[in-house]
């Protein structure tokens, strides 16, 4: 497994295991101790994602050594404040059943986020957590918290995918200093990306599949990307990306396949913004 070194030093596996949308107990548990079978040892969950109980079991049963993993939670929109990490973060620790994160990040840019990052920078300092980030902030809000705060954020995990591309956006996040992680890779299957000539084309060529085509081509642009699967064989699948490389060739055909917008919803909608703010998970 290929890891990134971050702007502090801490090394962070580039293929993690999401956990999104897996709400169901048993199901969530069972992913996860699988993936660590198969060979992830980098976890992503969070506060909204209503599992972190049931990942922290997995992670448990597990029987692989702590620091040999990489775990991952979020601050949802309700505890974006100074307190509201400082309470919420000890009550994720205690569901993940744990003494630590290894990332922690902000999960939208709405609320008291100012407030929050003082908080993780201290919840940092005491070694609660050994990375911080944010997540879904536009580069120029990631910008503005690194010039005003003491630390720069180590990771902005976004929406990357082959139509919602973001190249400037990463170039401009890694001048920074802040590690790109792409969140929906495979754009949750949207516009019939695993039948997408191009992309079908590309993986016949080299005996690979859609997804493993994706996954590299992110992997070569050295960002973090997190796959989601309940399927055993496809957790295999999604990390045997390090045998082959995609062409200059390959890659100036995925670039055609790029729309320059969110398959899923802009967070400069209003509307958008309402309805989180007004989500409350008492988390």
């Amino acid at each position: 497994m290929k890891n990134i070194t971050l702007n502090n030093g801490v090394e962070i596996p580039i293929l993690g295991f999401g956990t999104f949308q897996i709400t169901d107990p048993e199901q969530a548990e069972t992913a996860v101790r699988e993936a660590i079978q198969a060979g992830y040892r980098h976890i992503d969950t969070a506060q909204s994602y209503m599992n972190e109980e049931a990942v922290g079991r997995g992670i448990a049963i597990s029987d692989v050594p702590r620091d040999e993993l990489f775990i991952t939670t979020k601050i949802w929109v309700e505890n974006a404040s100074y307190q509201g990490v400082i309470e919420s973060f000890e009550r994720s620790l205690k569901r993940l059943g744990l003494t630590y994160i290894d990332l922690l990040l902000i999960h939208q840019p709405f609320g008291d986020v100012y407030g929050a990052w003082r908080a993780m920078e201290e919840l940092q300092g005491q070694g609660k957590i050994r990375a911080i980030g944010i997540s879904n902030f536009a580069v120029d809000r990631a910008v503005d918290l690194a010039e005003f705060n003491k630390i720069t954020p180590q990771v902005n995990q976004i929406e990357i995918n082959p139509f919602q591309q973001q190249t400037k956006n990463i170039a401009a996040l890694k001048a920074e200093g802040i590690m790109p992680e792409a969140w929906a890779p495979f754009a949750e299957g949207k516009k019939d990306i695993f039948n997408n000539p191009i992309l079908v084309k590309i993986g016949e060529k080299y005996k690979k599949s859609v997804a493993q085509v994706i996954t590299r081509w992110l992997v070569e642009q050295d960002i973090i990307v997190l796959a989601k699967s309940v399927k055993r064989e496809r957790m295999k699948e999604n990390l045997d990306v390090f045998d082959f490389e995609l062409t200059e060739a390959d890659k100036n055909e995925i670039a055609t396949l790029n729309e320059g917008e969110s398959q899923f919803f802009s967070h400069a909608d209003p509307e958008m913004i309402r309805w989180m703010a007004s989500r409350r998970m008492d988390v």
